[in-house]
């Protein structure tokens, strides 16, 4: 075949492709950012000047800057660091559009678009009076005493204990976050057969892979693969594992328009996220679901209670010129 041919070919792959996606992204966030008139970085059009001093500028309502300054302030009463991501400052941040989506549910106490989007997603909403809250991390559940604890992008707690939603929100992103230690190329990313003993993590007493097989995780392919399911794969693991601990369901907060994680096509539905829960034991899977950010965004223009900032959150994430 040809390299014409080749290339031809290429152009008629029928599903979407996430170079595209990101481009797009970049563009509307530059434009957001240039019709704002806010400082950015002078290599990328996408990125805030400063992180420390114009992160407000990424988050579109003041009431949501008020909020989070007041939980960094109640962070540092309690001597911890409340957790801002690194790259809080871009466009295309998922934590910053987190924010902007649910944000506003919860310092307006009307979380009644989240609990319809989720219900008609045919996950459980929790009962009883709600709770909700940003970046909540578990380190005493994994022993993760001396570095940076697992931890969970919101959480939606209703009356009962092990009645929660465990919420990951991915924007741009194009994968799960992998191990650190395979990273830094001191494991070569086998898979360690109990005791582990092969396994850093294991080595100083982090129990990811006690509560792995605790929970059935490698009962199956994921416990007699040759692949490490950690090396690419770290952070949905942990969260799920997070979430299953505290008794409550693990939801995958995405953008439909990302082929990353779920993607469909003339093939069939395909994605990372369907990928990972496939190989998850049957019980589990019923607490492991999915939901589009389109979702939650459309109940909440069509509930005529924040229109003073959806016409924004739109121009932000989906360009001034494109229906929702």
């Amino acid at each position: 075949m040809s390299k014409t041919n080749s290339r031809k070919r290429a152009l008629e792959w029928p599903y979407p492709r996430y170079k595209k996606y990101q481009r797009e992204l970049r563009k509307v966030a530059t434009e957001w950012f240039r019709e704002k008139d806010y400082p950015v970085s002078n290599k990328y059009s996408f990125l805030l000047a400063n992180r420390e001093r114009d992160w407000r500028c990424n988050i579109i309502l003041d009431e949501v800057v008020n909020y989070i300054e007041a939980e960094i302030a109640k962070a540092a009463l309690d001597k911890r660091a409340y957790p801002l991501h690194q790259h809080i400052h871009n466009g295309m941040s998922s934590q910053a559009m987190l924010f902007n989506l649910i944000g506003p549910l919860i310092v307006r106490d009307d979380y009644s678009p989240l609990k319809a989007a989720v219900s008609k997603s045919g996950i459980s909403w929790p009962d009883g009076p709600i709770t909700a809250d940003f970046e909540v991390s578990g380190s005493a559940i994994f022993k993760e005493e001396v570095a940076q604890p697992t931890s969970i992008d919101l959480v939606i707690k209703g009356g009962e204990a092990n009645d929660s939603l465990f919420i990951e929100a991915k924007l741009s992103e194009n994968e799960f976050g992998g191990c650190k230690i395979f990273e830094d190329g001191d494991c070569n990313g086998a898979n360690p057969s109990p005791p582990f003993d092969m396994c850093y993590l294991q080595w100083i007493y982090r129990t990811y892979w006690d509560q792995m097989q605790e929970r059935g995780l490698l009962d199956g392919l994921l416990g007699s693969s040759p692949f490490c399911p950690f090396a690419s794969h770290y952070q949905f693991f942990r969260e799920l594992l997070f979430a299953l601990h505290e008794g409550g369901s693990y939801v995958l907060l995405y953008d439909p328009r990302n082929p990353t994680f779920l993607s469909n096509g003339p093939f069939g539905e395909r994605g990372l996220f369907l990928f990972l829960v496939s190989f998850l034991p049957d019980d589990l899977k019923s607490r492991v679901s999915s939901l589009s950010i389109d979702q939650v965004f459309k109940e909440i223009v069509e509930s005529d209670l924040h229109d003073d900032w959806t016409g924004e959150f739109t121009a932000k994430y989906y360009g001034v010129d494109r229906d929702v």
